[in-house]
């Protein structure tokens, strides 16, 4: 470890994220005039190689940096597989880890041990997917940050969980044991006909105060569990979700309704099998 990066962790350990986190949302949701709105959004997107010609267009500029953040892609730029028996990624950005579960409901993550329960905030819930896969897809600062339904069915449950806001980048996951299950967290059940049930937990970070999900209408998802009744239809590669600065979306299957996932490591876009099959 060099003497940046001890430095670094340590510095993590003593910053008052939440405040950070809270001041960063306030001024992202604020609105600005459009030359100087525009100014940053123009810088941010040459910094981080961001894909404006994926954005969907606008006819008015965007009324403030969140809404940049969040924006909506052009129709068509994703092409959803066509397989109904295919588990898609929830997200663009980068598959971190893909494996199995398992049968006592124990997964290692970039190589630190994790329970399924820590991660989906219920116990019972988290039987369902003993010897079932995971999946872990980082959303960086240059991608598109919604998030969709891997899988054709129905939000039954959301699940939103307290926690911290430890950075989700290479010092906190090497540094920040169980960095996943103390994050703020939201679990989003979705039970299908084909894949059983599956959940996408999607995990907040320092500067990612805020997650909204289709299924609740709230600002932010109020913290406990929401049944969703009636159930709310989802299509593969519908929008269940965004996150008001990026972070990290971890889904889980149960066993038995997929082949194990061969996708290795890298880049994926939401809608892409994680087989690395199917037909686009």
């Amino acid at each position: 470890m060099t003497v940046a990066t001890y430095a670094a962790a340590q510095l993590l350990r003593v910053l008052p994220r939440e405040r950070i986190t809270r001041a960063v949302g306030r001024l992202c949701d604020a609105r600005a005039p459009a030359a100087v709105l525009n100014t940053v959004v123009k810088l941010y997107a040459r910094a981080y190689r961001v894909d404006m010609d994926a954005a969907e267009v606008l006819t008015s500029p965007y009324e403030s940096f969140d809404a940049f953040f969040t924006r909506k892609l052009r129709e068509g730029m994703r092409p959803v597989c066509s397989d109904p028996g295919a588990i898609t990624s929830p997200a663009d950005g980068r598959v971190e880890d893909i494996g199995p579960v398992t049968e006592g409901g124990r997964l290692t993550i970039k190589g630190q041990p994790y329970r399924v329960e820590d991660l989906v905030g219920d116990p019972a819930e988290a039987t369902r997917y003993d010897g079932g896969q995971f999946a872990i897809v980082y959303l960086s600062p240059r991608d598109y940050h919604r998030v969709h339904s891997p899988v054709a069915g129905r939000v039954s449950l959301i699940r939103s969980m307290p926690g911290e806001l430890f950075p989700v980048n290479a010092i906190g996951e090497r540094h920040v044991p169980g960095l996943f299950a103390r994050n703020r967290r939201v679990a989003i059940v979705i039970d299908t006909e084909r894949q059983g049930r599956v959940t996408v937990v999607m995990v907040g970070a320092m500067i990612v105060g805020r997650i909204t999900v289709s299924a609740v209408d709230a600002r932010d998802v109020p913290l406990g569990l929401h049944t969703i009744s009636p159930a709310l239809p989802v299509a593969c590669g519908e929008e269940i979700g965004k996150f008001h600065l990026g972070s990290t979306a971890v889904m889980f299957v149960e066993r038995g309704v997929a082949p194990p996932w061969s996708r290795a490591p890298g880049p994926i876009l939401y809608g892409e099998p994680l087989d690395g099959g199917g037909q686009r």
